[in-house]
């Protein structure tokens, strides 16, 4: 399958439409992103439940807490830092995290240009979303330390995602495990916040246009986007896969610019670009090693 790296931008694309679809309806973040993945992860451990007790094993119950541990240190990092300081550190500290596991666990050593470009794509992404002038908030120490463990959870349960598919696992069944596994942990939370999907004042039944957000939020930004991530994994090293991933944020920005009607500064714009650039990169195949022909071809031969 030579679309992987295809699977992966789509499955970005839908990461960021996220925030904009949570922001039409509610604000409480935390309600929202347990809602996603108890929805989501219904949705992947139903779709892959005929392999589901096959990818069952201890690595991917552990990467499945990693799931859901990251959706609380991403939110406690925002709400200590700001949401500049705090998406800028986990989402860019992902890619660093998911290239430094790859190699020390399993001796993927990440290639120059895939470094360059990473680092490329990590100040456009910074640049993106700093111009937007956010302030951070007063606790940027630990809000910092909650980001960079969030950048380091997503990583691992992105290597562990990679390792069990190619080790031959169905990508289905993995992703089943994983966010199957978030959910039961989620669920809790659901229970204990989800009245914050219903907005002050408000009671049961949900209006329309939260339910519709909510189960567009599971079903399209988190199953069908890790479905596709899970297919884009079978053929793409798991370092490259997160740094394509980067373009969730390009995705939220220019939806925050045409539905929001936010606006973008001069440095978000060059952020949007050099990630652009950046992205396609790291997609372009690796041009493979030259072979001296003239050593291989028999005298006379043209």
């Amino acid at each position: 399958m030579r679309n992987g790296p295809l699977a992966v931008v789509a499955a970005a694309v839908l990461w960021g439409t996220a925030g904009t679809a949570g922001m039409l309806v509610s604000d409480d973040s935390v309600a929202l992103a347990a809602a996603r993945l108890v929805i989501g992860g219904a949705a992947l451990a139903l779709l892959a439940r005929a392999g589901l007790r096959q990818a069952v094993r201890p690595g991917l119950l552990l990467a499945a807490v990693a799931v859901a541990a990251y959706q609380l240190c991403f939110y406690a990092a925002v709400a200590r830092t700001g949401v500049a300081i705090g998406t800028v550190v986990a989402i860019g500290s992902g890619p660093v995290f998911t290239g430094l596991l790859s190699w020390l666990m399993h001796r993927q050593r990440p290639s120059a240009r895939w470094v360059a470009a990473t680092a490329a794509a990590v100040a456009g992404c910074a640049a993106l979303i700093a111009g937007g002038g956010a302030q951070a908030g007063g606790q940027v120490v630990s809000g910092v330390l909650f980001a960079l463990l969030g950048g380091l959870l997503y990583a691992f349960y992105a290597v562990s995602a990679a390792r069990a598919i190619s080790g031959g696992s169905s990508s289905n069944a993995v992703m089943g495990v994983l966010f199957g596994g978030a959910a039961v942990i989620m669920l809790p939370v659901l229970i204990w916040r989800g009245s914050g999907l219903l907005g002050p004042g408000s009671s049961w039944p949900v209006e329309p246009i939260v339910l519709l957000a909510v189960l567009y939020l599971g079903l399209g930004t988190t199953a069908l986007s890790y479905f596709l991530y899970g297919r884009g994994l079978r053929t793409t090293p798991v370092a490259t896969a997160a740094t394509l991933a980067l373009a969730e944020p390009a995705v939220a920005a220019l939806l925050g610019l045409v539905v929001l009607g936010e606006r973008l500064a001069p440095v978000s714009i060059g952020g949007l670009v050099l990630l652009g650039v950046s992205l396609v990169a790291v997609a372009l195949p690796e041009r493979p090693a030259r072979v001296d022909v003239r050593e291989k071809t028999p005298a006379g031969a043209r």
